[in-house]
């Protein structure tokens, strides 16, 4: 499918209300406690996506009874945004930074978010990155193209680094993505001077450990967060909505760039996440904080416990 920048966001406004789409921004509305880690999962708003963007690759015949199930359309996806903020000791960390106001109309709510909290953007330490996407990177910069987290430091996969700098990515990514290797670059170099790189495994903050999660960008990084023999899954979007990348894990989604290895990490985590019974964070999942139950037939994602 040819999506360009215009079709990912168009309609919005003019279908409906923003306030429609999604979460309200306001006090976080999940809430998470691992002995001296604190999470709040925050809105950064939504966005509103053409169905096909997701459904095309699809068995279509298959597909059908899922919308139905769901109650979705077909045509117009409004998936809300969830940014997570960690505490811990000084640390006031966030995981990935929302659109900012240049990418979609419904989104970049996070600064209305984070301040119902009482937190500014001076107050955050680290800034730590799921993968480079408009909706999880736009929101670095200010209104004078300077970085909006003033004081943080900084921290993304060295994979996804690579990927997302290199000058052949906007020319390789296909036209559809094109402006989303554009603007990856610009804000990334805005910050290569106080950026770290990281690896699957490796703990890039006590308690938080960074996993491995490819396929939706070559470089995607989940991040398990633990405290003793309790740990949450904050998934980024390698488990990207709450319908049928349950119900069907292994179905190849249009949102991804690597297609067949993105279901192949849905379908290992999907695994992992049920048979430990690990609460996961979820970018695009409602109410942002739930968890994996394996049924018979595929999966299903129950909302916070």
């Amino acid at each position: 499918m040819a999506l360009s920048r215009r079709d990912f966001v168009a309609g919005g406004a003019g279908l409906m209300a923003s306030a429609a789409f999604g979460v309200r921004p306001g006090p976080a509305f999940a809430q998470i406690d691992l002995g001296d880690i604190r999470l709040d999962v925050v809105s950064d708003g939504s966005l509103t996506l053409p169905g096909g963007f997701i459904f095309d690759p699809m068995p279509q015949d298959e597909l059908a009874p899922i919308i139905e199930r769901f109650d979705l359309s077909a045509d117009v996806l409004t998936p809300p945004c969830n940014v997570t903020l960690m505490r811990s000791g000084d640390r006031v960390v966030l995981f990935d930074v929302g659109s900012g106001p240049d990418f979609a109309p419904n989104a970049g709510t996070l600064l209305t978010s984070l301040e119902a909290l009482r937190v500014t953007p001076e107050d955050v330490t680290d800034v730590v990155f799921t993968h480079a996407h408009p909706d999880h990177l736009w929101g670095l910069l200010d209104d004078f193209d300077d970085p909006l987290f003033s004081n943080a430091s900084y921290m993304i996969g060295k994979t996804e680094w690579d990927y997302w700098m290199d000058p052949n990515t906007v020319d390789t990514i296909g036209d559809a993505r094109a402006s989303f290797a554009v603007g990856a670059q610009r804000r990334l170099e805005m910050i290569e001077d106080s950026i770290a790189f990281f690896k699957d495994g490796e703990e890039i903050l006590p308690g938080v450990a960074a996993r491995a999660t490819f396929g939706h960008t070559p470089g995607h990084m989940a991040f398990e967060v633990r405290s003793g023999s309790n740990a949450v899954m904050i998934l980024g979007d390698c488990i990207g909505n709450h319908h049928v990348a349950f119900a069907r894990p292994d179905w190849r989604s249009g949102s991804d760039q690597d297609q067949d290895l993105a279901a192949q990490t849905r379908v290992a985590l999907m695994d992992q996440l049920a048979a430990e019974q690990m609460q996961v964070i979820g970018y695009h999942l409602p109410q942002g904080a739930g968890y994996v139950e394996k049924g018979s037939d595929g999966y299903t994602f129950t909302g916070q416990i």
